[in-house]
């Protein structure tokens, strides 16, 4: 019986091509490249995310602003004037507001009110140690009594007899506004209004703050 003599090669590639080891060494470091390549491209686009963040909260959460300090509605309760004489006296419930805008609570120190005609005191009023919450107004009821006995040297009594009677609050509020447990900063707030009472009617004309 013949011996069969066709020797057994090996397959070859079916492109007849095969891939030296030196080319596959090569894919392989191109692969590695380009992951480093993408891996820097991430790394690149969070460290810009980060401070697109770090200044958005800068700009907005950390931003420290001045809170506001008004007078809320005025509820008349007695207003008595005498252009002869001349003088007035009156009673009235109000509301202090203190208004914080800020990303934390503002922490505020005892203060006081004080009502004026042309810049001379006819009364004050207490506000007193309190906190504003963050985003939010701290309202107080207070009650009002006004008098110009302590009044000279005025035109009260023309004042009075065109049946007008402007005054004027004051005050000025100091406290802390505390961000993210870590930081506070002192501000101070001032009230600026001005009153306007209808005297024919006994009511309230106007109020204006600023």
């Amino acid at each position: 019986m013949a011996e069969k003599t066709n020797q057994a090669y090996p397959l070859a590639p079916e492109n007849g091509y095969q891939r030296s080891d030196a080319e596959s060494l090569q894919s392989t470091d191109e692969l590695k490249r380009k992951k480093r390549i993408k891996l820097a491209i991430y790394v690149g686009v969070f460290i810009v995310f980060q401070i697109i963040v770090i200044t958005v909260i800068s700009l907005t959460v950390m931003k420290v602003k001045t809170p506001k300090v008004r007078l809320g509605n005025i509820n008349i309760q007695e207003l008595n004037s005498v252009p002869a004489s001349p003088s007035f006296d009156t009673k009235f419930t109000t509301q202090i507001k203190v208004k914080n805008t800020n990303w934390g609570p503002y922490k505020f120190d005892a203060s006081t009110v004080t009502f004026l005609y042309q810049g001379a005191a006819v009364g004050q009023v207490v506000i007193p140690k309190s906190k504003a919450g963050m985003l939010s107004t701290k309202k107080m009821n207070v009650e009002v009594s006004l008098s110009s006995s302590a009044l000279s040297g005025t035109n009260l009594g023309s004042e009075l007899s065109s049946g007008m009677l402007t005054l004027n609050s004051a005050a000025k509020v100091t406290g802390k506004v505390e961000l993210m447990l870590i930081m506070k900063k002192k501000k101070s707030s001032t009230m600026d209004c001005t009153i306007a009472f209808d005297l024919s009617t006994k009511t309230l004309k106007s109020l204006q703050c600023k």
